[in-house]
């Protein structure tokens, strides 16, 4: 299994605070059943700021020591961005880095809302050779009153990934009934962690694709694996036709 968003270089955001917690997070995440993890620290957001090169020396550090500890897992690097309107230019100078160097990069909106030129950043980004990736849209409070904001995302191309937690019922009722919509809705393209630790913020994926299995099938969770390792290749992911999720049915999330 691969998890494609992890807090799990030590030091450098809200994330494992050692390099202990980082081993002990990587113990964690072989247990269920992951033996890929792209490392994705926060960037541009209120708090931190960690470009490419800082982010790539971390990895590697982290890789050799996994490896001395005899740990079968292997870290690659990416990033969280926080959405900011001069994101192109920073890709630019070299400060962005999407996940393994590939063209999918991770985008993290402000919790309560979608900045309004979101979607024209998201297309000058397409048109750079780069595929936004909204990263748990499930917890945006804008985009759970008003579903249709992500649904014009990803019809424009822009792809999204839930939280495993989400999925589980970490953080609701609400919030797990909507990420079982993104899901019926070809609405969201990867399962992830957002691992920040192994307590409050753990892996929880292999319960995720438990939930997935059985409510959808095997095939839909095979899916969500498979785009994964295509994200990571570099690869074009599957993808069905979105639909927008009615009034109607987001009533049913209270």
């Amino acid at each position: 299994m691969i998890d494609l968003h992890c807090h799990i270089l030590p030091g450098i955001d809200d994330g494992a605070q050692s390099l202990s917690d980082s081993i002990n997070m990587a113990r964690k995440a072989v247990e269920q059943g992951i033996h890929t993890i792209v490392a994705t620290p926060h960037h541009m957001n209120s708090r931190y700021e960690n470009p490419k090169h800082l982010i790539i020396d971390r990895v590697e550090e982290l890789n050799k020591k996994l490896i001395e500890e005899n740990i079968d897992l292997k870290i690659l690097s990416g990033q969280e961005v926080r959405i900011h309107g001069e994101l192109i230019e920073g890709y630019k100078v070299g400060e962005i880095l999407p996940v393994n160097h590939t063209s999918y990069l991770l985008v993290e909106f402000p919790s309560n809302h979608v900045p309004r030129y979101s979607e024209k950043l998201f297309y000058d980004l397409q048109m750079n050779g780069l595929t936004p990736v909204v990263v748990h849209p499930e917890r945006n409070q804008e985009i759970i009153e008003s579903p249709d904001i992500l649904y014009q995302l990803v019809k424009k191309g822009a792809l999204t990934q839930v939280t495993a937690g989400s999925i589980k019922g970490d953080f609701g009722k609400k919030i797990k009934n909507f990420s079982l919509q993104l899901i019926e809705a070809n609405l969201t393209h990867f399962i992830a962690s957002d691992a920040h630790n192994i307590k409050g913020r753990s892996f929880k994926m292999r319960d995720a694709f438990e939930v997935i299995e059985k409510k959808y099938g095997t095939d839909i969770a095979y899916m969500f694996e498979e785009n994964a390792a295509l994200a990571i290749a570099g690869k074009h992911v599957y993808k069905e036709d979105p639909e927008s999720i009615k009034r109607k049915r987001l009533f049913n999330i209270f």
